[in-house]
């Protein structure tokens, strides 16, 4: 994948629109059409003692889910990417998707905090490479310089 690419993309994204519904929406079907092997791309947004689903793309997810269970509330907890080669193996894993086994999540920054969580899950075992983190974490960092939150 040419994650410089992608990140060009969405600088561009950006540029027409910077409201955080907008412009995650975009970014979640950017990610969904052109990462392979994926079935869910999306966000989930802090809100008190949980965690609350934004814009996505795939199947039906979670909707609340609460801090300190799962993958996303580990990324958010620990402000650190979890890329997870088999979801079956982390201590509290939430199936919202039965056909997931691999994960990754990269924790969305504002205003110095943690406001949000990108969560992409792939049914094949061991998608996200090192080289997926890097770029996803580049893309996540583009979302961070152009998003607005009022």
């Amino acid at each position: 994948m040419d994650y410089e690419l992608l990140c060009a993309q969405m600088e561009g994204l950006a540029k027409a629109e910077k409201w955080y519904v907008s412009l995650m929406a975009n970014a979640a079907a950017l990610l969904y059409h052109s990462l392979e092997d994926l079935n869910w791309a999306g966000f989930y947004f802090i809100r008190g003692d949980e965690l609350v689903l934004g814009p996505f793309q795939g199947k039906l997810a979670c909707v609340r889910i609460p801090l300190g269970k799962g993958v996303c509330s580990a990324a958010a907890r620990e402000d650190s990417t979890q890329r997870v080669p088999n979801v079956h193996e982390f201590p509290g894993h939430i199936a919202c998707d039965s056909a997931s086994n691999s994960e990754i999540v990269i924790p969305i920054h504002a205003g110095g905090r943690v406001v949000a969580v990108l969560d992409i899950d792939s049914p094949v075992l061991d998608r996200f490479s090192e080289a997926d983190q890097a770029g996803l974490e580049a893309f996540a960092k583009v979302i961070e310089e152009n998003m607005i939150l009022d």
